[in-house]
């Protein structure tokens, strides 16, 4: 009976201080510069209700640089998991590049998964600043869960790390390549074209001496570039690489076109069997695009 009635004059007091900072921050009377003020603040991130910690959030988004400390040192140290997932959700609110460095030690390091993901959703709003750090993640030694965080924090920032991404496509590490082509590919996406520089790269991808990075090109030359992308993918066809092979007949079957079905009937003798099966798949796709296409026009 007395921890609920602590817990409650705890919500009480945690209730009268988030009331307090949105009063002051809406007279413009708030303290930005009260360290402990600060990490009282910060510590409140501690509390139960979703809803409360969000309001901190949002607070801590309008009080903006002066927390940025305040909010990394618990990012890194304290032993609440909610309240470093809170943190990496601040820090997203405020968008200072100064927190990129403990952000992407919590990406790598941190035990808890959603404050993993917190802390790629606060790279992504750093924009450029954080392309370099996060397309160092994609080089270097870590886990797959790690990597796939740094492309989507990468495909998030958008356009505007087109031109960092296009420069990383000289990278050495086929891993890099990958994930710039599959970030470029998003962004082309969200953006409903494809510029010449993008399928540049891409028709340099269907060439890279990493197999998983001529996959993954066959794969956006299907989505993006369907009018000229055939031929290139008719010769990924004959690729040494099984999963090159499967690519390339899947975004064949996807483009639609009856151009490949030569190609893709030769194929049909492939020494893979689920090489086989996507041929098979992406013939029977043609033929039904076909059949639709004469159906319209009677």
């Amino acid at each position: 009976m007395q921890n609920s009635q602590e817990s409650t004059l705890e919500q009480v007091e945690t209730d009268r201080l988030l009331a307090q900072v949105n009063e002051q921050l809406l007279a413009g009377t708030f303290e930005s510069h009260d360290s402990q003020q600060l990490q009282r603040l910060v510590a409140a991130l501690a509390d139960q209700r979703g809803m409360v910690r969000f309001g901190f959030v949002e607070a801590f988004g309008k009080i903006g640089k002066p927390m940025v400390p305040f909010l990394l040192q618990s990012l890194a140290n304290d032993p609440n998991p909610v309240v470093r997932r809170s943190c990496g959700k601040a820090l997203a609110k405020i968008g200072d590049p100064q927190a990129i460095s403990t952000l992407i030690q919590t990406l790598l390091n941190d035990q808890d998964t959603v404050a993993r993901s917190s802390a790629a959703g606060a790279l992504a709003k750093m924009g450029t600043a954080a392309v370099t750090a996060l397309l160092e993640i994609l080089a270097g030694n870590y886990p797959g869960t790690a990597k796939g965080h740094a492309t989507w924090a990468i495909t998030f920032i958008g356009a505007e790390a087109l031109e960092q991404l296009y420069g990383a496509m000289n990278s050495e590490s086929a891993d890099v390549r990958t994930a710039v082509v599959s970030a470029i590919t998003n962004i082309a996406q969200e953006q409903e074209q494809a510029d010449e520089s993008l399928l540049e790269v891409l028709a340099s991808a269907v060439k890279d001496q990493a197999a998983v990075v001529r996959a993954e090109a066959a794969s956006a030359l299907g989505i993006l570039a369907p009018g000229d992308s055939v031929p290139k993918l008719i010769l990924l066809l004959e690729d040494a690489s099984t999963e090159v092979r499967r690519a390339a007949a899947l975004a064949l079957g996807k483009i639609g076109d009856s151009v490949a079905l030569p190609s893709l009937q030769i194929r049909l003798n492939d020494e893979v069997e689920e090489v086989r099966q996507v041929i098979a798949l992406a013939i029977s796709l043609i033929n039904q695009k076909q059949y639709e296409d004469d159906d319209s026009t009677e």
